[in-house]
């Protein structure tokens, strides 16, 4: 007995449907993630930059308290996911060396715009969380013990 063609054409039809919706929903929250974390190549890492950056990548409606910006290439950042990588608490990863990174704090007042920071700079270890390869969640980042 021989199956049609028809059943296995509307499978095939129905996972295009649904594949896609479920990528573009881990590409966005990645892409959130560099929106709000990654600064390849930083102008100044100052409290003028960090007003700047908080300002250009929409972080200040209301003022957000406190983010921090990534200053490497995304690929070393991906493979946090991976190689670069350990485990760290449930379900984060800790980078396995340290990267350049800014962190932006508000300086306190009304959390409505104009909206000032005060920045710090150094070399930390991150720790994000990882979806299907890609980081999507800063958690936190702290200097080599």
């Amino acid at each position: 007995m021989a199956i049609s063609p028809g059943p296995l054409f509307l499978i095939f039809v129905l996972g295009l449907v649904v594949i896609p919706p479920t990528l573009a929903q881990d590409d966005s929250r990645y892409t959130k993630f560099l929106t709000q974390h990654h600064d390849a190549k930083p102008k100044g890492r100052d409290d003028r930059y960090c007003e700047r950056m908080m300002k250009r990548r929409s972080l200040t409606s209301p003022c957000k308290d406190v983010n921090t910006f990534i200053h490497g290439n995304k690929s070393n950042i991906k493979a946090i996911c991976g190689a670069n990588g350990s485990p760290y608490r449930e379900n984060l990863r800790m980078s396995k060396s340290p990267f350049q990174v800014t962190t932006c704090k508000h300086t306190g007042g009304s959390p409505r715009p104009p909206c000032q920071y005060r920045a710090s700079a150094g070399f930390r270890h991150v720790v994000i969380a990882c979806e299907n390869g890609l980081p999507v969640h800063f958690d936190e980042s702290f200097f080599s013990l």
